[in-house]
């Protein structure tokens, strides 16, 4: 058990704007109600598994219909997950099967590479079929409401940041140990039963490893809050594999500008796929939303990404404002990032979260 936290880790627990906007993931992690995975699993889906895809996508909507009904009888009292049967299939069962077919023509993001990784293909990401982690561990420097995390780094990314900060991890797809969603499942438990606050399943990026995240919820018996931590790059039929699994998404805003998503990260169409995806994670669960100040990005980026989160999610959802970016990996090569960020910078980005109405914010 963990017993040593950062101050801000204790006092986060009596932070009412952080249990205003993530009161659900509060409760998860106090035992106090179950894992969302966990319900999902109590959902029931009337489907032959070996059925065509269009079938299978059809039963997975009538499955999380079923999903959010069973969701809110427990979460009001009127059921308890210990008096549920498990169903075969269940839709996470059923969000495993389509994971794996995914895999063979692959568009887990919005690249959509199509390649068949079941075959031995890659594509932008450079993951093959079998997952490989870089690093797994308790991680004490995430947001208070979250620490101590236990923390899974996947090998590879969507992206190709030219400062990123873990370019170690993500632009080395063939580096790490292979692990098996089996072996994943047993080590969630272990550190949930240690004290662990939720898994964060992270990278690199955590995209390319879907079908290794859902089959490993799939077969992890404890209630333990997950946290998708992305760049939130994901395609719209991975986004509605995640539906009913996570209880809070941790996501990357980085961009406003398409220009400097593509000139910086090497994504296109960065901006339209991001915001869906960020409403449509906020219309499924809980939020923390991310944005990193980068020098010379303040007017470009930081404040229309701002100004988005307040007009679309509202004022109460948790954001992290931070400046600690630093010039890593190829940051050298840009003239307008190749420095730290400055705290007349900072101060202007934290000034423009209260003039959009911000009420949340972390930094």
């Amino acid at each position: 058990m963990w017993r040593v936290l950062r101050p801000d880790a204790v006092a986060v627990l009596k932070d009412e704007r952080a249990r205003k906007s993530l009161g659900r993931y509060f409760a998860v992690m106090g035992g106090e109600l179950p894992a969302r995975f966990l319900v999902c699993k109590r959902a029931e889906v009337k489907v032959d598994l070996s059925a065509g895809d269009e079938e299978l996508w059809r039963a997975h909507d009538r499955g999380l219909r079923e999903f959010r009904k069973l969701l809110a009888h427990i979460d009001g009292g009127k059921a308890r997950l210990e008096d549920l049967e498990r169903p075969e299939p269940s839709l996470l069962d059923l969000k495993v099967e389509l994971a794996r077919r995914i895999l063979k023509s692959c568009h887990f993001c919005e690249r959509r590479c199509v390649v068949d990784r079941t075959a031995g293909k890659v594509g932008v990401c450079g993951v093959s079929e079998r997952s490989r982690i870089a690093s797994e561990f308790i991680h004490m420097g995430e947001e208070p409401e979250l620490v101590p995390s236990y923390t899974i780094f996947f090998n590879g990314c969507t992206f190709k940041c030219c400062f990123c900060q873990n370019y170690d991890i993500s632009q080395d797809p063939r580096g790490g140990v292979e692990v098996s969603p089996r072996t994943l499942a047993r080590l969630v438990e272990a550190q949930r039963h240690d004290g662990a606050r939720n898994v964060n399943w992270v990278g690199g990026s955590p995209t390319p490893h879907l079908h290794t995240i859902l089959e490993t919820l799939n077969l992890c018996e404890v209630s333990v809050p997950s946290v998708w931590n992305s760049n939130f790059y994901m395609s719209l039929e991975a986004m509605k594999l995640l539906f009913g699994t996570q209880d809070v998404y941790l996501t990357d805003f980085k961009y406003a500008d398409d220009k400097c998503a593509l000139k910086y990260s090497k994504v296109p169409n960065f901006f339209k796929i991001v915001a869906r995806n960020h409403r449509l994670a906020f219309a499924d669960s809980e939020l923390i939303v991310r944005h990193l100040v980068l020098p010379n990005h303040i007017e470009c980026c930081t404040r229309p990404v701002l100004e988005w989160i307040a007009e679309n999610l509202g004022s109460m959802v948790r954001v992290n404002l931070m400046d600690q970016y630093r010039p890593e990996y190829r940051a050298h090569e840009f003239e307008e990032l190749n420095r730290r960020l400055t705290s007349d910078e900072f101060g202007r980005a934290l000034e423009i979260a209260r003039e959009v109405g911000l009420e949340n914010v972390i930094t």
